[in-house]
């Protein structure tokens, strides 16, 4: 049991981004104003964001920048290094999500602008008249 606790703990960040991810999967659900929505949306995927570059970090590794002179005298350990892709791709998501969360919100403004309301019952009222 002591082995089992050891190791839930030893991983703390992975249980943050769960909890990051339930809260904003929560706001995106359960909640009925798309300004919420949208909230709740960018906190899931920073917590994706986060979980992905936690992978890409190993105990002990370093930078992955290689001395060309090494490399060609004995070689390199890749086990060594942390992988940089996950970290690389994440960029990309950033750059994304900043993307969809800035016309998300031109939407939510012409949303406003016309019903009124950013409440998603009163929004669906309205179509049905």
């Amino acid at each position: 049991m002591a082995a089992f606790v050891a190791e839930i703990v030893a991983k703390y960040n992975y249980w943050i981004y769960v909890v990051l991810m339930m809260i904003g999967f929560y706001a995106m659900i359960g909640k009925r104003n798309l300004v919420k929505k949208l909230l709740g949306m960018n906190i899931f995927q920073t917590a994706i964001i986060l979980f992905f570059v936690s992978t890409g970090v190993k105990k002990g590794g370093s930078i992955p920048i290689v001395d060309k002179y090494q490399a060609l005298a004995g070689g390199i350990d890749a086990a060594n290094f942390d992988n940089p892709l996950p970290h690389v791709l994440m960029l990309t998501a950033i750059v994304v999500g900043v993307s969809v969360t800035g016309v998300a919100l031109s939407v939510l403004i012409r949303i406003h602008k016309e019903f009124g309301t950013l409440e998603e019952d009163e929004i669906l009222e309205k179509l049905s008249k």
